[in-house]
C-alpha cells in the first residue's frame, strides 16, 4: 500500500471522534441582517463599564446612576426595579436613569425612591418621577452633575441592550472614596440585568441542498464567578418547528436546565441535561468542540447543513432563547419560566430529547429504557409506522431492530431515514396512541460485514482457517453514488505479510472472486466478495486478524474500515491459547505417567493385602475319598446312589 497520508486525514479525525474541520469550509459565518431567526438574552452582572464609591455615605441619599444604550430601538419599554435591602426602606434613594428617551417601567416597593430620567415612563410604574434629568452628553458630564446635585455616587453602571435591570440598594463604606469607571466591571453586589444578544451570525454550505437548520449557543467560560447550572427557557413559533436542532456548547461541568414551551426540536448538548416539567433522570451530553470552525463541522456531521444562527455568549446562569419563523410577527419572551406542556406534548419532548433511534446504512435500531418513560406513564406497546413492527420488551427496555427497507421507513430524505414511533398508552380500559415522528441520520461512511455463507445472512467476526467466508461492504452516498469505488481491501494478521484481498474492484489474492452486489438504492453502494484464509506453509495459526477496506470518490476522498475477527483452526485444541506444540505433547506425556504409577500403586497394594487362605498352595496329593469320588466320576458313564454309598 502506498502512502496516503492527506486523504486519510479525514479518516484519522473521525475515527477520533473530531469533526473534520475541513468539512466547515464553505460556510463562513457572516452577521445576520435583517430580523434575526432568534431572540437570545441572557442575564449577567457584568457591565461595559461601572464603577462603586463610598462617596454617598454620610449624605441626604444612596444615589444609583444607569447610562443605557441601544444597538437599535427597542419595541417594548424597560423594566427596571429597584429592591431595598434586607432590613427594608431604611434610607432615601435616587435612581439616576439615563436611556435617550425611551420607555421604561419603572417599581420598587420604597414610596421614598426619587427618579431622575429623561425617559417616558410607562403604565405599571409604581414611583413618582422628580423633575427631568437636565441634559448630559456624556459619562463624565453625568457623573460630575450627580456627583454636584446629591454629593455623591452609591454605583454607576453602563448598559446596553437591556431587557430589564434589577439594582439593590445599599451602601458600602469600605468602597473607594470615588467612582471611577473601569470596563467590563463587576457589578453583583448592587446589580443583575437581561441584555439582549445581537451579535448573530449565519451561514449555509455552498453545496446545501435541505433546509435542515442548526442553532448553535457557545458559552464563554467565565472565571471571576464560575456558574454549576444554566437555565434555558427555550420557546417556539405556534407553528411547528421541524428539522432544526439546537447544539449548546459549554464547559463539560456544567448542567442544562431546559424550559422547552411549543418546541419540536432536536437537541445536542454539552454537559449533562434535563427538560423541566419531566421528572427523569439526568440525560448525559456530549463533548462538543469549543471552536467556532469545530461546533460549524458538528452541525454538518448531523447533515444540517444550514447554519441559522451562531451566538457567542459570556456564561450565565439563566439563558432565554425563541426561535422565529421569518414571516412571523417577533415577540419578546416572556421573563417567567414557560408553563408546562400540556400531556401530549411529554412524548414529543422525551423522544425528541432521547433519541433512542440509530441507523446504519441498512438498519435502523430502537432501544428505550422503560426507566427514561416513566413521565408518559402507562406505555404497554411501542411500534413503528407499520404497526405490525412491534418493539421487543422486557423488565427493562423496549427494543426494535429493523432494516430499513421496512416499517414504513422512509429514505426520501438526504443522509436520513423517517418514520414514526407510536406509543400504546393505558388509559383505563381504553387503549389510547400518541405518534412521534423522527428523523434517524444515516452515517456517512463505509460499514463492513463478514458472513459465513453465500446468503449474506447473519453476520459475524470469525474466520475459519481453510474456509470459505464472505464480505460485504456497503455505504450510503446520496450526491453521486454510481462514483462511489471499493479502492482495495487487505487482510492483515500477525505474524504475516499482509494479503491483499481486492484492489480496485478487481480480486487480487488467491482464492479470491469479486460476487456480484445487490443493485445500488437511495444512494447505497454495496460491493461482495468471497476468499479463503490459507495460513502459509510452516506458519502459526493466528488467534485475530483483521480486514482493512477503503472506498472512496474519483477525488481521492477517501472512507476507510477496519473489522476486527477470530480466527478459528479446526485442528487446534479450544481453549488453548498461548500454549505450544511442545507444551501440548508435555502435558500427554505427563498424564500418561501419572496414569502409570497410579495403576502400578494400585497393583502393589492389591497383591499385599488379599486374605492369607488365598495365598496357600495346593497340594499334590489328593485326599483318599475324593481322589476315588474324582477318579469314578471320570471313569464311570453313569453314576447311582448305590454304587457311591457303597464306595464310601
Amino acid at each position: 500500500m502506498g502512502p496516503r497520508t492527506a486523504p486519510l486525514l479525514p479518516l484519522l479525525l473521525a475515527l477520533l471522534g473530531r469533526p473534520d474541520p475541513g468539512r466547515a469550509e464553505g460556510c463562513d459565518l457572516q452577521p445576520v441582517t435583517g430580523e434575526p431567526p432568534i431572540t437570545l438574552s441572557y442575564a449577567t452582572s457584568t457591565v461595559p463599564r461601572g464603577c462603586i464609591s463610598n462617596s454617598s455615605v454620610g449624605t441626604g441619599h444612596e444615589v444609583h446612576v444607569l447610562s443605557v444604550e441601544w444597538s437599535k430601538a427597542s419595541a417594548f419599554p424597560l423594566k427596571v426595579s429597584v429592591m431595598p435591602q434586607a432590613g427594608g426602606c431604611t434610607r432615601p434613594a435616587v435612581l439616576v436613569l439615563l436611556c435617550g428617551h425611551c420607555s421604561a417601567i419603572v417599581t420598587s416597593p420604597c414610596p421614598d425612591l426619587l427618579v431622575r430620567t429623561d425617559a417616558h415612563l410607562s403604565l405599571g410604574t409604581t414611583v413618582t418621577p422628580g423633575p427631568e434629568l437636565p441634559a448630559a452628553t456624556g459619562e463624565g458630564q453625568l457623573l460630575a452633575w450627580a456627583q454636584g446635585a446629591y454629593g455623591g455616587i452609591t454605583s454607576y453602571s453602563e448598559l446596553r441592550d437591556p431587557r430589564w435591570v434589577q439594582v439593590r440598594l445599599g451602601e458600602d463604606a469600605g468602597s473607594p472614596p470615588e467612582c471611577v469607571p473601569q470596563e467590563r466591571f463587576n457589578a453583583m453586589l448592587h446589580l443583575e440585568t437581561e441584555v439582549f444578544f445581537h451579535g448573530v451570525k449565519g451561514c449555509s454550505r455552498r453545496d446545501a441542498q435541505s433546509t435542515r437548520a442548526a442553532h448553535i449557543v457557545r458559552l464563554q467560560p467565565e472565571h471571576s464567578f464560575p456558574i454549576a447550572e444554566v437555565n434555558l427557557s427555550l420557546s417556539c413559533p405556534e407553528r411547528t418547528v421541524s428539522d432544526q436542532i439546537l447544539i449548546l456548547q459549554s464547559q463539560a461541568n456544567l448542567t442544562w436546565s431546559l424550559s422547552v414551551n411549543n418546541c419540536h426540536i432536536q437537541f445536542l448538548v454539552s454537559g449533562n441535561y434535563k427538560i423541566v416539567h419531566i421528572p427523569s433522570p439526568l440525560i448525559p451530553g456530549e463533548h462538543l468542540p469549543d471552536t467556532e470552525q469545530g461546533l460549524i463541522a458538528k452541525a454538518f456531521e448531523k447533515n444540517y447543513s444550514v447554519i441559522a444562527s451562531y451566538s457567542t455568549i459570556p456564561a450565565s446562569a439563566r439563558v432565554s432563547l425563541e426561535i422565529q419563523e421569518h414571516e412571523a410577527v417577533r415577540r419578546v419572551p416572556a421573563t417567567t419560566n414557560p408553563p408546562p406542556p400540556p400531556p401530549n406534548m411529554l412524548p414529543h419532548m422525551l423522544l425528541l430529547t432521547l433519541q433512542p433511534w440509530k441507523c446504519t446504512d441498512e438498519t435502523m435500531e430502537i432501544v428505550i429504557a422503560r426507566s427514561h418513560l416513566e413521565p408518559i406513564k402507562d406505555v404497554v406497546n411501542i411500534t413503528l409506522r407499520d404497526i405490525s413492527c412491534q418493539a421487543e420488551k422486557n423488565a427493562t427496555h423496549f427494543m426494535l431492530k429493523t432494516p430499513l427497507s421496512h416499517c414504513g421507513t422512509s429514505l426520501e430524505g438526504r443522509g436520513h431515514a423517517n418514520n414514526e414511533l407510536i406509543l400504546s398508552l393505558a388509559k383505563g380500559t381504553v387503549l389510547h396512541s400518541v405518534r412521534v415522528a423522527f428523523e434517524c441520520n444515516i452515517p456517512r461512511e463505509l460499514f463492513l460485514r463478514l458472513f459465513p455463507t453465500a446468503a449474506f445472512e447473519a453476520p459475524q467476526t470469525e474466520l475459519e482457517v481453510n474456509k470459505e467466508a464472505f464480505v460485504q461492504a456497503s455505504m450510503r452516498w446520496e450526491d453521486h453514488p454510481a462514483d462511489l469505488q471499493l479502492k482495495e481491501c487487505w487482510l492483515v494478521a500477525p505474524g504475516q505479510e499482509p494479503e491483499l484481498l481486492v484492489e480496485a474492484g478487481e480480486a487480487r489474492g488467491a482464492g479470491v472472486a469479486v460476487m456480484e452486489g445487490p443493485p445500488s438504492s437511495h444512494g447505497r453502494k454495496v460491493w461482495r466478495f468471497r476468499f479463503t484464509y490459507a495460513v502459509p506453509e510452516g506458519g502459526r495459526v493466528p488467534f485475530s486478524a483483521t480486514l482493512k477496506c477503503k472506498a472512496g470518490l474519483q477525488n481521492n476522498t477517501i472512507f476507510e474500515k477496519v473489522l476486527e475477527v477470530t480466527v478459528k483452526d479446526s485442528w487446534r485444541l479450544p481453549n488453548n491459547r498461548g500454549l505450544g506444540l511442545a507444551a501440548v505433547l508435555g502435558i500427554t506425556f505427563g498424564a500418561f505417567l501419572i496414569g502409570a504409577l497410579l495403576t502400578a500403586g494400585l497393583w502393589y497394594i492389591y497383591s499385599h493385602t488379599r486374605p492369607i487362605s488365598k495365598l496357600q498352595p495346593v497340594s499334590s496329593t489328593a485326599p483318599a475319598s475324593e481322589s476315588s469320588s474324582t477318579n469314578h466320576s471320570i471313569g464311570s458313564t453313569q453314576s447311582t446312589p448305590c454304587s457311591t454309598s457303597s464306595m464310601a
